[in-house]
């Protein structure tokens, strides 16, 4: 095998560092996998987890949830 301080292993140096940088990012990316759906749950779905643990209490519960509802119709019009 041919060595001269610029080869190693058939290659350059140089294309090691690339194939290595090219596998830590294809592995280390954090990316969406295909046919995966990523649910982003809503300000009242958060607000009716927290009331269903038992976080808040029954009156918090109507008061947010009013005042949810109240912006959205804002938003929506």
């Amino acid at each position: 095998m041919f060595y001269d301080g610029y080869h190693f292993w058939g290659m350059h140096l140089i294309w090691w560092f690339v194939w290595l940088i090219f596998i830590l990012w294809i592995f280390a990316t954090p990316y969406a996998i295909p046919g995966q759906r990523w649910k982003k749950y809503s300000p009242l779905d958060i607000l009716q987890q927290r009331f269903a643990s038992g976080q808040i209490t029954t009156a918090e519960y109507n008061e947010k949830k009013k005042i949810l509802e109240e912006d959205l119709k804002k938003s929506g019009s």
